[in-house]
Formats: structure tokens, C-alpha cells, sequence
């Protein structure tokens, strides 16, 4: 399991210390928590961990599809699905 290490900054960081939260984010691959009047409001990430965490995410919910496909029965036999791809790069 990943797990990203999280800071907790005021809003006023944000715009009086923006380039070391962004440094933070990108070498420490850190999240920073930006908060308004002590509340969470918006979460600030280096792009290439944004685009992980996408990706795991997206690929989270392709195995959750199939796992229901699985439970719904919604199958077929392995060599079907094998022999229909090979038919449809042929034609393609």
C-alpha cells in the first residue's frame, strides 16, 4: 500500500511561500494540505505523483469492473476471447 506523507499549511503559505511548498511536493513527493480559517480546503501535489495516483486509480477501477463482471458472471472462456481479438486484428 502506498502511503504519501501529508503536511498541514495555512492558505497565506500558499502565496508567501509558494516555491517551497512546490519544492516539497516535488522532491519530498509530499501532499500539502492547504488550509482557510483552520479548515482543509485544497491539497497540493508534485504532477508526477498526481499522475501515479491517477494511474493507480484508474487501474483500481478497471480490476473493481471486472471483479463485477466475475461475480455477475458476465465471462467467457479464455481461448473465445483470444480467438475473437485475433479475428478482429486481422479485419482491422
Amino acid at each position: 500500500m502506498l502511503s504519501i506523507q501529508e503536511t498541514i499549511r495555512p492558505s497565506a503559505d500558499l502565496r508567501n511561500h509558494y516555491n517551497e511548498i512546490s519544492k516539497q511536493c516535488r522532491e519530498k513527493k509530499e501532499a500539502v494540505i492547504i488550509t482557510v480559517n483552520g479548515k482543509g480546503d485544497t491539497v497540493s501535489l508534485g504532477y508526477e505523483e498526481y499522475k501515479a495516483m491517477k494511474a493507480r486509480i484508474e487501474l483500481l477501477e478497471i480490476l473493481a469492473e471486472a471483479d463485477e463482471d466475475v461475480k455477475c458472471g458476465r465471462v467467457a472462456p479464455m481461448k473465445d476471447t483470444f480467438d475473437e481479438l485475433r479475428s478482429m486484428l486481422k479485419e482491422g
